[in-house]
């Protein structure tokens, strides 16, 4: 919990993403709504005893502020969450402190049947979106799973489709059309109402694209080790994601430096330059496990001199955190996907690829390091 000295500065600070004031007061259903809605964010801490202004207004009575506060908390929140309660004195006033932590089961709501999620210094009702995500982030609803509006069996490479399940000597090719529709219903490439799902579309689709506007990469090599440094290259790489996957490793190979020297009549690499599977690793974690519900930013691959950075949409999950991502713990944003692509051989489903680029990165002291950026996930691995 916080000192005295932490709460002084926090209260100069003023509310934000973080931290919220409330008059000692304040409404069981306002209360409510604010732990719904750091719950449903980044989670945060509600000063009580503390006015919108900063001013501080204290505790008053002889309530039993702790109990209240974990009955709304328990009560008032669906589903019920537990908070951590301390107070301190300032200026000879009680303020109550209530650390909200990050959600491990989100969507949050309160009774009144209110989604919440906290913006800048305020809440806001979910929109529809925000709230699809929220439900991804706790695995109650795959977003890979839903048919594409405008799609049907034309979108789909047959081609593709038929050597795919020649691997389990099944002749799509000479299937009834009954039976082939049936085939790819069952298989997830189409949904019931005939439209290619969105992971049918994003490994079997002709053009995935014309549906899924930024479901690509979109690479950028700058000079230097910031943003705003001259461009070397930029490419942005669309079709399906095994192709994609395929197509980035090979612009990163193309991009990337190899300090060598003559030794005898041989060129000999002098550098040190991450294994290809560090890089195909990355690539296909952004890709397989991105928040495709999330339409407005495709995966962006930035070199740099000194890194390269590999810029996903979508947060992880609520139960993976950063340090069990490491450690090889891993969940399936999108199952179906993950299923094509470990068929394809691509993926092993076994939790061994960030372990394994940690572990690489060590062993030649670099750092490789994981940050939630909003509604983003960014992997840094320094070179």
């Amino acid at each position: 919990m916080y000192n005295k000295e932490e709460i002084i500065q926090l209260i100069k600070g003023g509310e934000n993403s973080s931290v919220e004031f409330k008059a000692p007061d304040v409404k069981i259903d306002s209360l409510a709504r604010e732990i719904v809605a750091f719950s449903n964010t980044n989670g945060g801490v509600i000063l009580l005893g503390v006015e919108d202004n900063g001013e501080i207004s204290g505790l008053q009575g002889n309530k039993n502020f702790e109990e209240w506060a974990a009955n709304i908390a328990r009560n008032n929140v669906i589903p019920a969450i537990s908070i951590e309660y301390d107070e301190v004195e300032i200026e000879n006033k009680k303020i109550a402190i209530l650390e909200v932590n990050k959600g491990k089961d989100k969507p949050y709501q309160t009774v009144k049947h209110q989604f919440l999620i906290r913006v800048g210094s305020t809440n806001r009702v979910t929109t529809q979106a925000e709230l699809m995500r929220l439900f991804q982030q706790s695995g109650v609803f795959h977003f890979d799973s839903n048919g594409v509006e405008g799609t049907s069996f034309s979108d789909l490479n047959l081609t593709k489709i038929d050597q795919y399940f020649n691997r389990y000597e099944i002749d799509f090719s000479r299937e009834t059309e009954a039976d082939r529709f049936n085939l790819l219903k069952n298989s997830d490439i189409l949904d019931e109402d005939g439209c290619v799902t969105v992971a049918g579309l994003l490994i079997f689709g002709i053009n995935p694209q014309r549906y899924l506007y930024n479901a690509s990469i979109s690479f950028a090599h700058f000079k230097g080790n910031e943003i705003t440094g001259d461009l070397i290259d930029k490419q942005n790489i669309e079709s399906t994601i095994d192709y994609q996957v395929d197509t980035a490793l090979s612009v990163i190979k193309n991009n990337l430096l190899h300090p060598s020297s003559i030794i005898g009549t041989k060129r000999v690499d002098t550098g040190f330059i991450y294994s290809d599977k560090v890089f195909r690793e990355l690539l296909l974690n952004a890709c397989v496990h991105r928040n495709y519900a999330i339409s407005g930013s495709s995966i962006r691959v930035f070199l740099f001199d000194d890194r390269i950075e590999f810029i996903s949409p979508g947060k992880l999950p609520n139960t993976v955190t950063i340090e069990k991502l490491k450690a090889g713990v891993s969940y399936a944003v999108n199952p179906i996907i993950v299923k094509f692509m470990e068929n394809l051989r691509y993926i092993d489903k076994l939790g061994r690829g960030i372990p394994m680029v940690c572990k690489e990165a060590e062993r030649n002291n670099k750092e490789v390091t994981f940050k939630e950026l909003g509604e983003e996930f960014k992997v840094t691995l320094y070179l």
